[in-house]
């Protein structure tokens, strides 16, 4: 099976995807995160440093539940235009 490259504005996506995580578990470890969202450490380790651009639904759902995130918050970060950095203070 051959995967079609990630275009431009998928990983762009996924790099916000992953900041915003990382700045919504704040002091909590990965880990702790990881394991009340019900994936492996690694998988969210991927996530937030852009690995896994284009995460599964579940795993987006799952995350948003254990922070506390709403989807729709999620869904805005990620119709960022391009080259717009995410605002922490939100």
């Amino acid at each position: 099976m051959v995967r079609v490259p990630l275009s431009p504005e998928e990983i762009r996506a996924g790099q916000l995807l992953g900041e915003m995580l990382r700045h919504a578990r704040g002091e909590r470890t990965l880990v702790q995160v990881a394991l009340g969202a019900g994936i492996s450490p690694e998988t969210l380790r991927k996530i937030e440093t852009g690995r896994i651009a284009t995460p599964s639904f579940m795993i987006v759902a799952a995350l948003a539940d254990e922070l506390a995130l709403s989807l729709d918050a999620i869904q805005g970060t990620l119709r960022r235009p391009s080259g717009e950095k995410l605002d922490v203070a939100s």
